[in-house]
Formats: C-alpha cells, structure tokens, sequence
C-alpha cells in the first residue's frame, strides 16, 4: 500500500514545488513590477523590494526604478544667426509611472525611441530659436583668451548673452517633458554633452584662427626687430661715445708725452747745441743720401762741414 503511495506524494511534491515556483517572484531595489493576466494588468505596481506573490498565471513584467541614460544622436542644426553647429545632447529619465508605461510603450527600446524623437525635436526647436553665442554661453562673464580686450569691447553687442546654454537646456527639459508624461516616464535632466561647428565652418574658423596668429606673430616680429634695431643703434652710439673719448684722452695723453718730451729734448740740447747739430745733419745724410739720389753739392757747403774733418 505503502509503494503504491510513494508516487502520488513525489507527484504532490512536485506540483507543489512548480506552483510555488510559478507563483512567486522576487524584486530587487532597482526593479518594479507590473503584474499581468492574459494580457491585461492585475492589481497595483510593485515597487517595494522582496519576495513577491501571484497567480501561477500571471507574469511579472520588471521595469527599471533607477535613472535610465539617453544619448542623442548628433545631427547638424542651424542657429538663429544662420550659423550650422553640430548638437550632441544626452538625458536622464525614469520611469514613474510603471503601469503607464508599460500600456504605452512596453519595452525600453520603444521608449528609446520615443525619447529620440520628443527630445531631438525640442532640441532643434530651440536651438534654431537662439543665436549660437546664447547655445555656447551661459554668462557675460569676461572672456579669458589671448584677445581678451578686443573681445571685451564688442560684448555689449556681438557677445551678449541674454538667455544662456543653461536656459535653454531647461527650457528643452520643459518642452519635453509634458509630452513624456503621457508614457509613464519622467524627465530629470538635459544637457549639451558638445557643440561644435560643422566641418565645413569649422576648417573656415581653424583657418581665419591661423590667419590670425600668424599676424600677431608677425606683429610681435615686427616690434621685435624695432626693438633690436633700436638696441643695435644704442649701441653703436655708445660705442662711438666710448670710441671718440678714448680716442681724446689718448690725444691728450699723447700730446703731454710729445710735450715733455719735446721740453726733455730742449734742456738737453741747450747743454751742447753743437751736438745737437751733428745729431741733425746725421740724420739728414741717413734720409737723403743713398745711391738712388744723385746730389751735386760745393766742397764747401754747410752740410759737409762734418764730413770734412774725417
């Protein structure tokens, strides 16, 4: 009787175990449930963590609590000055409204999509409302580049920011959201994640950069060789300054030389002016005669007076 009982018991087990098994679920923090039969929604949202129960025909539908990422597809966008920028934008959303959002939607695929097209739209709607200084800016603060002055002197008209970057991400935020409501899903944040101009501006802007650069190196240049030629003619001057005094001072110096000299030559001479006067004519014959001068003097000139007595 006993053997006959053992598989009924063991088919009871397991039937018990499979009901269990169908009939429960477990949610952790970052889920919430949405319970279905045949299709259509049984009883509130589960939101709490924990081990949950249902009815072995229904399923458990688990959708995000925590905050979902959306990263928008770059796209190219003119701006209200008619300058074309190209607009990376990303967003934070959740889900709210857990039974909303699996009626409308379902899946966080389709609702990737929903965002795509609500919050590009709102995007572009403002972007294209504002000039791009608006999109890039968020203040009048003072601008801190190499041309700060020139900036500065044209803010009140070309760079005046009377929005702001910050104004407008909010003012998408708010344009959006409404529209997301309707699908069970809340909008936290929106941001710009970069802007920049597109390929064809941007090499037109790199350029007119470059070409910019390289006329203030050129004007750096320019003053630099003002500069050094200014030094170099400092210099010469002082040169000739420092030339022409040590060239007086040497003709000063070489002129009392000369003078005491002259004044040594004279105090000698006057002790034996006769000595004085063979030294002369010696120095006459050593300089005019030689045998390439022929010179015909008398016997009795002055000049041999000395050669006579040899």
């Amino acid at each position: 009787m006993k053997k006959i009982l053992i598989p009924f018991v063991v088919v009871a087990a397991v039937g018990i175990v499979l009901l269990l098994y169908f009939s429960t679920f477990v949610v952790d923090e970052t889920e919430q449930v949405v319970v279905t039969r045949f299709g259509k929604i049984s009883g509130k949202p589960i939101t709490t963590p924990g081990l949950k129960f249902k009815a072995p025909i229904d399923i458990a539908n688990y959708f995000p609590k925590n905050l979902q990422e959306w990263d928008g597809t770059p796209g190219q966008i003119p701006t209200k000055d008619k300058t074309y920028i190209w607009v990376d934008a990303f967003a934070r959303w959740r889900i709210n409204d857990p039974v909303t959002f699996f009626q409308a939607v379902s899946t966080l695929p389709s609702a990737t999509a929903r965002l795509d097209d609500i919050i590009d739209s709102a995007t572009r709607n403002y972007v294209t409302s504002y000039r791009l200084i608006e999109t890039v800016r968020k203040s009048n603060r003072s601008l801190d580049t190499l041309e700060k002055r020139k900036e500065e002197a044209k803010l009140d008209s070309d760079f005046s920011v009377s929005t702001g970057r910050k104004e407008i991400t909010q003012g998408i935020m708010e344009q959006a959201s409404p529209k997301l409501e309707r699908f069970g899903i809340e909008l936290v944040d929106v941001k710009f994640k970069r802007i920049n101009y597109v390929k064809e501006v941007r090499d037109s802007v790199y350029d007119r950069m470059i070409a910019e650069r390289r006329q203030m190196a050129e004007k750096y240049r320019s003053e630099g060789r003002g500069e050094a030629s200014e030094i170099r003619g400092d210099k010469e001057r002082e040169l000739k300054r420092i030339s022409s005094e040590a060239y007086q001072k040497a003709q000063v110096i070489k002129g009392q030389a000369d003078a005491e000299a002259l004044k040594i030559y004279a105090k000698a001479y006057d002790r034996d002016p006769e000595f004085y006067s063979f030294l002369k004519t010696l120095d006459l014959y050593e300089n005019s005669l030689d045998k390439s001068n022929a010179v015909v003097f008398s016997t009795d000139a002055e000049v041999f007076k000395y050669l006579k007595d040899f």
